[in-house]
């Protein structure tokens, strides 16, 4: 079992940027893909970001390549999204997620532990 706590959103004027942070606890000896997904008002849950134990390897959706970048921080635990040139479309609930195996899907459904989200609103 882990557990996340994601933290740093809030609201931001278009253009800014904000860096968010998910901490994992339990059993972080594990190897875990993490990952960050977004879900706005009416929308299915989106894939953002996710970044493989197995090398560091990351992948970004389309979407967002350019302006967000995953990172993580093995001996805190945590994994950051940073979010560059923000827009009111980037507006959401950005959750943090963590699955066993190397494979940074974009499927929310193949991820087992997810924190409890963190609000991102970005004011045009």
């Amino acid at each position: 079992q882990v557990q996340l706590v994601e933290s740093g959103g809030g609201l931001v004027r278009t253009g800014g940027s904000l860096r968010l942070s998910c901490l994992a606890s339990g059993r972080t000896d594990r190897k875990y893909t993490m990952a960050w997904f977004r879900e706005a008002p009416g929308k299915e849950r989106e894939f953002v970001a996710a970044s493989s134990w197995l090398g560091g390897g990351t992948n970004t959706a389309d979407s967002v390549k350019g302006r967000f970048t995953i990172s993580r921080d093995g001996a805190k635990s945590t994994v950051y999204l940073q979010i560059n040139s923000l827009k009111p479309e980037d507006t959401a609930v950005y959750y943090c997620t963590a699955r066993l195996g190397s494979n940074g899907s974009p499927n929310p459904g193949e991820y087992e532990y997810w924190g409890q989200g963190t609000q991102v609103t970005v004011s045009s």
